[in-house]
């Protein structure tokens, strides 16, 4: 029978530019206190998973052991570190929930942090082109340049994008001017987030400024634990009901079908199924939109909207805070920031805030039961969990 897993506490950094932060001072702003807001102390727990991409934006390695010279009273606790590119955050939640599951652990603390924001424009994006296949797509110039390529794709099969890429973008930073963890707290529009102009230039392609997510700063962590400490707990816990990984090929031009996202597809059944759930029992969805298109992607292969069918549901308002199954109601990537590493986590302390109506302005009417979908580079390491509130 497998163990059930639960979210007991969280902490969060505002994303965005933290001048003079290095990954020790931020992942000490959030390790002992998301300790403490799950009701336990530091002895309490069993492991630690860091998730951290680095890969040149930050000159200190060996992350896991990195808590516990910012936190001492965690520096003897056994620490893991975890890379997988733009799903940093989610791999070290599952390797987490994976040690519960196996009872090797009862209580475990997931960190993801990264320092993006001191690093030089091209330096920047040659780190975030290693999550690409440089062999085949270097030539491509950027890791936006990849989604550019998908954008590219997606209009020679159905039409131009660019109109729903910007509903994308107007919705999530509608969502994310309530969102106090929110790099960007400011309601673009979606006649600023269509239209190319000084403050929202082309970036690549169809992609403008508006249409790639931001470059951050940040933190985030959560306490996973065991079904029986969950029952102690002081405070609302959200259980995790079900989760699935699933890869996919590095490089797009070896897939049959690059706009066929099969890998986010199988991972976010495959956690319904788990959950012996189905999309439509879900309330709202958090999702990885580190481009626009990706989002709409993501819609076309979890079924909420039919191949080449997005824009359609981005018009009819389906995926808006008030629509059918509101998705990204935290802003998003889009909105909030991307710190690699501390994205998945943050993903999941945003739906858990809602599960337990910690939310404040961003709450949801009705928020009982969540997905959380997070990839690492063009759809390739895929990690989805749903998640149900317990109150």
């Amino acid at each position: 029978m497998t163990i059930s897993t639960h979210i007991l506490g969280w902490a969060h950094t505002k994303f965005g530019k933290h001048p003079g932060q290095d990954l020790e001072g931020l992942m000490a702003q959030v390790s002992e206190a998301a300790v403490t807001h799950a009701g336990l102390e530091p002895q309490d727990i069993d492991a630690i998973s860091v998730g951290v991409f680095n890969n040149g934006f930050s000159r200190q390695g060996f992350e896991a052991a990195l808590v516990g010279a910012g936190s001492p009273a965690l520096a003897q606790i056994p620490a893991t570190r975890y890379e997988n590119a733009c799903a940093t955050g989610s791999a070290a939640l599952h390797g987490a929930i994976t040690q519960i599951e196996a009872r090797r652990a009862r209580a475990v603390l997931v960190i993801g942090a990264e320092t993006m924001t001191n690093a030089p424009g091209a330096e920047a994006n040659s780190n975030l082109l290693s999550a690409s296949h440089r062999k085949s797509e270097e030539a491509l110039g950027s890791f936006a340049g990849v989604f550019a390529q998908l954008a590219d794709m997606y209009a020679e099969r159905y039409g131009d994008p660019r109109k729903p890429m910007a509903r994308v973008a107007a919705k999530n930073h509608r969502n994310g001017a309530t969102n106090p963890y929110a790099h960007l707290r400011k309601d673009l529009g979606y006649d600023f987030c269509a239209k190319e102009s000084d403050r929202n230039p082309t970036v690549v392609g169809r992609l403008l400024r508006t249409d790639c997510s931001m470059v951050s700063d940040g933190a985030a962590a959560m306490v996973l634990s065991s079904e029986d400490i969950a029952l102690t707990s002081p405070r609302p816990t959200v259980a995790v009901r079900g989760r699935a990984q699933a890869n996919e090929s590095l490089a797009l031009a070896s897939r049959q079908d690059p706009l066929d996202f099969a890998g986010p597809r199988r991972a976010f059944h495959g956690a319904l199924n788990e959950a012996g759930m189905s999309l439509n029992d879900l309330d709202f969805l958090e999702t990885h939109d580190c481009f626009t298109i990706a989002e709409m992607l993501h819609y076309e292969a979890f079924g909420i909207a039919e191949p080449g069918g997005a824009g359609h549901v981005l018009e009819a308002g389906e995926t808006d805070r008030d629509g059918r199954l509101p998705v990204n109601v935290s802003g998003g990537l889009k909105a909030k920031g991307h710190p690699i590493g501390a994205t998945g986590v943050s993903q999941h302390i945003m739906a858990a805030m809602q599960l337990t109506g910690e939310a404040g302005d961003m709450q949801l009417r009705r928020a009982s039961r969540a997905a959380v979908f997070n990839m690492g580079g063009s759809a390739v390491a895929n990690y989805a969990t749903v998640l149900e509130s317990t109150i």
